[in-house]
């Protein structure tokens, strides 16, 4: 336990320092014998200080590192994961196999994080970033800036509890992590999520399953004929969303677990034939 607390501190010190200095690791560690000055003492002084207090890391810095790509965060979005690595990963799968110039839509996209990941990998796709808050696609904004794709990627605001605006068109691919905490984990949430990180993208009903049935439901009609929906999910919901897809006229072609051996994705086709 002493070693993981020590690796702990010793994680967060170095990143916190390269923050206030500007320098790499390896500069830090090839000049650790210089003295720093007091301005920059004084502002790591100030981050510690944030940091002690339980706010996380992410939003200390005000950046986060997901899938390669380094994002503006803050306490309007959610810290990108690597649990949501898992639905990243299957989304650019799928979205290899469609055909030229394929339509990505990400919703309840936050910081932007999944859709600029597949926008990485997927030179001819056109992603849409779309949230219900506008100050998380403030930040999506900055982030689609800061990466240069704003020839690609756009951003809207869209609430996914609602039908789609018949202004978004048709997409190839739906790709989705929405809340999904239920209203009890609600109540047991660790401190630093629920002091810090918005509620708005964390609370999925009382069952945490509000978002799936709306989405599955309503956003077929913004897919193409046999279009793809990937969706992300908590612990122990994989049998219930997949339930949730089936019942909408979607077949299940993958579920997929994250980097701790947990299912967290599901992708599926849209097959119901229109009436």
């Amino acid at each position: 336990m002493e070693q993981e607390d020590e690796q702990t501190a010793g994680f967060l010190t170095r990143n916190l320092l390269c923050h206030v200095t500007g320098k790499t690791p390896e500069q830090i560690i090839a000049q650790r014998e210089m003295y720093v000055s007091k301005e920059v003492s004084n502002d790591l002084e100030t981050l510690v200080q944030r940091v002690l207090s339980g706010e996380p890391l992410a939003y200390v810095l005000g950046e986060w590192d997901f899938h390669g790509l380094k994002l503006t965060v803050n306490p309007d979005v959610l810290i990108p994961r690597d649990d949501t690595c898992a639905v990243t990963d299957m989304a650019i799968r799928q979205a290899l196999l469609l055909n030229d110039n394929p339509r990505i839509l990400d919703l309840c996209t936050g910081s932007g994080c999944i859709g600029l990941a597949i926008a990485k990998k997927i030179p001819d796709g056109k992603v849409t970033l779309a949230d219900v808050s506008r100050k998380a696609l403030d930040v999506a904004k900055k982030n689609v800036v800061a990466h240069k794709l704003t020839g690609r990627v756009a951003c809207v605001q869209v609430d996914a509890l609602q039908k789609p605006p018949t202004f978004l068109g048709k997409f190839d691919l739906i790709v989705s992590n929405p809340p999904y905490i239920t209203t009890r984990e609600m109540l047991q949430l660790p401190d630093s999520v629920a002091r810090y990180e918005p509620r708005l993208a964390l609370h999925g009903g009382s069952d945490g399953l509000d978002f799936y049935r709306a989405i599955a439901e309503d956003f077929s009609a913004a897919l193409k004929p046999r279009g793809y929906l990937c969706f992300e999910f908590g612990m122990g919901q994989g049998d219930a969303v997949c339930e949730i897809l089936e019942s909408n006229g979607y077949t299940v072609l993958e579920r997929s677990r994250d980097y701790n051996d947990r299912e967290r994705a599901v992708l599926a086709r849209y097959d119901r034939k229109d009436v």
